[in-house]
């Protein structure tokens, strides 16, 4: 096939918000090549021979109307893990013309586990189409993956009336009294309905209902994960943490980075901004094997943002909830680096620059699950072992540059949180 129009390539920023990358790249485990991999080699020589087989488990939309923008949806898994330079959704009309789906994914990584994507939207003439998806391996081969028709319907036509259908009268709505939100103010909050993993109770949460209990909860000035305690250059980071970069209104906790004082170790100007740890606060709570995290957050529009929800102890212990990077405004990063396993999560429904979303954690002793405003989206097959534990980290951090954009100018960069919640 034709190759496809290419989005904008996933970089992952690091092998760990630690900033171990020595030690990744010695051992394979984590080692970023010049395409951007993820701890998977490309696959050259015997090795392609032997390629996994990859399986397609689910195609939309099996219609569409005409003149409609419409996105597509694909998820497929492989035999083992691999990565594919290019996943997406083809469409072809009756010519043989491609009519692809915009917002193809590159360097997305598909496991047994599975890869789900969404496309970004476009709109076909009524007619029937073929329509299936297809990779590309990390040599250019194109693989086509099994096809199906894709009707589009004429919006214009309108579909006959059952012969046997009484029309029912439309109800007149009673009219319901609007309330005017003011415009600093958070999204709606859904209503806590628990925990998606069966059998899980609130065991400890923070609302951001009041200022934050910076000491007996939180931390905001240092994490063992950051190399000099308030401040990690080593990790492509322009950080220095400051407890006030964080404030607290109308139950949502705000992250703000500015550009700062102080001069980092290599010679780049620090951004002030704001992190909370469990670690070191008198309560010392840890997250443990069998619990779901969860937090609800608006994701930031400003080059260079990087935030995250993760987990850390004692050099290691590292489970990423998400990462997020504005120059890949649909995709999340979801990343077990206990025992090593990630996906590039793509849905540009869900996740967008300045959206409000739902991303859960449940750190699984075989398998680490992570889900999206309440769906499961992926599972590792790898979790944390039994006895696995850490501290929960919730941050703003600025990219340096290195992986994604660093901050251009010096306006300040935002990021909101709803709540975070643990459930056991």
């Amino acid at each position: 096939m034709q190759k496809p129009a290419r989005r904008a390539t996933p970089r992952h920023a690091r092998p760990s918000h630690r900033g171990r990358k020595a030690a990744f790249a010695a051992t394979g485990a984590l080692a970023i090549s010049g395409a951007g991999l993820l701890g998977v080699p490309a696959l050259t020589g015997a090795q392609a021979a032997t390629a996994p087989t990859v399986t397609q488990d689910r195609l939309a939309p099996a219609t569409m109307v005409a003149g409609k923008a419409t996105t597509a949806a694909l998820t497929v898994h492989s035999s083992s893990c691999f990565t594919a330079k290019t996943v997406g959704v083809g469409v072809r009309d009756a010519a043989g013309r491609n009519l692809d789906f915009p917002g193809n994914v590159s360097n997305a990584q598909i496991c047994p586990g599975g890869l789900s994507i969404t496309t970004g939207a476009r709109t076909l003439p009524a007619g029937t189409y073929t329509q299936f998806g297809f990779w590309q391996d990390l040599g250019g081969t194109w693989h086509n993956l099994p096809s199906r028709q894709l009707a589009v319907s004429d919006a214009t036509v309108a579909p006959a009336p059952s012969p046997t259908a009484t029309p029912k009268p439309t109800p007149t709505p009673s009219p319901t009294a609007t309330a005017t939100p003011s415009p600093t103010a958070p999204a709606p909050t859904a209503p806590a309905t628990g925990a998606p993993v069966a059998g899980k109770s609130l065991t400890w949460s923070d609302e951001f209902n009041g200022p934050i209990a910076y000491g007996s909860r939180w931390t905001g000035d240092k994490s063992s994960a950051y190399h000099y305690g308030n401040h990690n250059p080593d990790d492509n980071k322009l950080d220095w943490l400051n407890k006030n970069n964080v404030s607290v209104a109308g139950g949502v906790a705000t992250f703000t980075a500015k550009p700062g004082a102080n001069t980092l170790e290599n010679g780049k100007k620090s951004w002030d901004t704001g992190l909370l740890t469990t670690e070191y606060s008198s309560e010392g709570f840890q997250v443990k094997t069998g619990d779901y995290a969860e937090t609800r957050v608006k994701l930031p529009a400003g080059t260079g943002a990087w935030p995250a929800l993760w987990t850390w102890k004692n050099g290691n212990g590292e489970i990423d909830s998400f990462e997020y990077h504005p120059d890949n405004p649909n995709l999340l990063e979801l990343t077990n680096h206990v025992n090593p396993g990630h996906l590039y999560y793509t849905d540009a429904k869900a996740i967008a620059k300045d959206g409000w979303v739902t991303i859960g954690t449940h750190y699984g002793a075989t398998s680490v699950d992570w889900y999206v405003n309440g769906t499961k989206v992926f599972s590792d097959g790898k979790g944390v072992g039994a006895n696995w534990s850490a501290y929960l980290i919730l941050n703003l951090s600025l990219s340096a540059g290195q992986y994604h954009a660093a901050p251009q100018g010096t306006a300040p960069i935002t990021f909101a949180a709803d709540y975070v919640r643990v459930y056991r």
